[in-house]
């Protein structure tokens, strides 16, 4: 193979071999998915939206093989091409083990399955000229043959036997309705239009955009009906299997776990914390257990927001401020200290975050999805999602990631995501922040602990519902059912009923996801942990976030080794 030359990050690397194959396959990902396009913030296809036919779904395994058959052939000049080889062969190789499966065409879950994406894009869309919403109006018009294509590849799928919980169908055809209602998206997408000066747009181009609302609600309403005879065949039970368990988790996570090592990990880790939480409790007020001290919290003024206008202000406020603060101890590029806080247009109750286009034209983005009639909100449980979201979170990985641009090729800068390795930064950012003393007071500490809370109880819970493994004592044992895993649910996470629905039936939809996060971020702690043993006195905590966020998105398995060598054993 020849020697693998180590790259220093001054170096002004040329492109090799290895970096065109990436790239072709990010180009050729992007000419077939306008979808994936408009998330990248690439130019591409604006006004279309993907082919989600089982046609779709073919091609996109043929341009996997295509890949991964020139990467066979292809020999590594330097550690960059190493690493991009191994990434790109996780990657690909295991959304080709997912398709052989059949798990791609049968997805369909509350969060992240085509009936979302295909709304979501439009969030990401440029509203400020009239051209803006003339290709917004266009794509609105691509959306009923886009949902009736997936329909196609659901059902294809179901006729092969595989299909999705009965849970999914019925919540996600009530999504359609929600998005639909006269106060749903659609309707406020056309009473919000406007142009970046406030103005009204031109008669014609509202006729359009108009016509091509009606149509995408339409596409709904009608794809509302065509679940329907899917639902009717869909099975009741929520859990997918063991065997398709441990695929779905690799996936995400880029690693292979013990099931039941992690089961009872995660039953460790939630008894500990809630430890904390008791102790932390008696801090708010003297005496007081838990439930108590969060309601003392609840009441207290000084944790309180009314209305969106004053929860984005919060939001920019504080993500701003952190950025100033991380100054000694983070390494930010100036690109990155910009981020954009938004109330989303949804109303689902999550805060999530989009990155920046490559250029960086269009900024990072922390998103607040506020429920329906929500105007009151508690900043002692939310301080800690702005840095999981914001900086040192995702912002800081992934604005990082793509200022890279003079040594990581573009798939590695933008399309190399893996949700242990970025959930598990974000939710280990977090902690960082308690380390560095910006969550001492007693209110923010405990929404840091509240959210690990939530994030513990999920791993317990995703990994006994699906792989069929005892329920805790606590909730009866035996088998788990939904309304054990509601109550154990609702025991460790205290938000509103109405958001917690929300994320069991996200679990029970989308295994091995929600458990990424804290399995992700215990194979950052113990990564940094074994990197410091390595170096001793050496060790700088500021080099090593440096060092491996320079890397990029990757799986897990190949994180260990770009950091600490091929040799490296792997483990979470």
């Amino acid at each position: 193979m020849g020697t693998v030359r180590q790259v220093t990050t001054e170096d002004h690397r040329p492109q090799t071999e290895i970096d065109h194959i990436a790239e072709a396959h990010l180009d050729a990902e992007v000419a077939a998915s306008p979808i994936e396009a408009t998330f990248l913030g690439l130019p591409g296809r604006e006004a279309e939206l993907d082919d989600l036919s089982p046609d779709g779904f073919a091609a996109a395994s043929r341009r996997r093989r295509e890949t991964l058959t020139a990467l066979d052939g292809a020999t590594p000049v330097d550690e960059v091409d190493r690493i991009t080889i191994e990434a790109m062969r996780e990657r690909l190789g295991l959304a080709e083990e997912l398709h052989d499966a059949g798990l791609d065409l049968q997805e369909i879950n509350v969060i992240a399955s085509p009936m979302q994406s295909v709304r979501d894009v439009f969030d990401l869309m440029p509203t400020t000229t009239t051209e803006d919403w003339a290709t917004i109006a266009a794509r609105l018009t691509q959306v009923p043959t886009a949902l009736e294509q997936w329909t196609e590849s659901l059902s294809a799928a179901a006729a092969k036997g595989d299909i999705a919980p009965l849970r999914q169908y019925k919540r996600c055809i009530d999504q359609c309705a929600d998005l639909t209602a006269p106060d749903g998206y659609f309707a406020g997408l056309l009473t919000g239009a406007a142009l970046a000066d406030g103005s009204s747009l031109p008669d014609a181009l509202a006729t359009d955009l108009r016509t091509g609302v009606e149509a995408a609600a339409g596409g709904y309403r009608d794809l509302a009906e065509r679940l329907k005879p899917l639902r009717d065949k869909a099975p009741e039970s929520d859990a997918c299997g063991r065997e398709a368990y441990q695929l779905h988790s690799r996936v995400f996570l880029g690693t292979e776990i013990d099931l039941e090592e992690t089961y009872a990990w995660g039953q460790e880790e939630l008894a500990r914390i809630t430890d904390e939480m008791a102790s932390v409790a008696d801090r708010i007020r003297p005496g007081a257990d838990i439930q108590e001290a969060i309601a003392a919290l609840d009441a207290d003024p000084r944790y309180q927001l009314h209305g969106t206008d004053a929860l984005r202000e919060w939001m920019q406020t504080k993500a701003d401020e952190a950025i100033a603060l991380l100054d000694p101890h983070l390494d930010i590029p100036d690109p990155v200290r910009t981020i954009e806080c938004c109330i989303a247009p949804t109303e689902t109750g999550g805060i999530y975050y989009t990155g920046p286009s490559d250029d960086f034209s269009r900024p990072g983005r922390m998103w607040w999805s506020v429920p329906k009639g929500v105007t009151t909100f508690g900043t002692w449980r939310e301080l800690t999602t702005v840095y999981h979201e914001g900086v040192p979170g995702h912002h800081l990985q992934i604005g990082q990631s793509i200022v890279r641009r003079e040594q990581l090729n573009r798939w590695r800068r933008l399309a190399s995501w893996t949700s242990g390795h970025g959930e598990g930064w974000a939710l280990y950012a977090e902690w960082l922040m308690a380390e560095l003393g910006l969550m001492d007071d007693p209110g923010n500490r405990m929404g840091l602990l509240d959210g690990q809370s939530l994030r513990a109880a999920r791993v317990v819970l995703d990994i006994g519902v699906h792989c069929g493994f005892e329920a805790p004592a606590e909730v009866g044992g035996g088998a788990w059912t939904y309304d054990k895993a509601w109550d154990f649910l609702s025991a460790h996470a205290n938000q509103d009923e109405e958001f917690l629905r929300f994320e069991l039936d996200r679990y029970l939809g989308w295994p091995g996801q929600a458990p990424s996060y804290k399995i992700g971020e215990r194979f950052w702690l113990q990564l940094r942990e074994e990197t410091a043993g390595r170096e001793g006195a050496d060790f700088d905590l500021t080099a090593f976030h440096r060092r491996a966020l320079d890397l990029g998105g990757m799986g897990l398995d190949t994180l260990r080794t770009a950091l600490l060598g091929p040799a490296a054993e792997s483990g979470s």
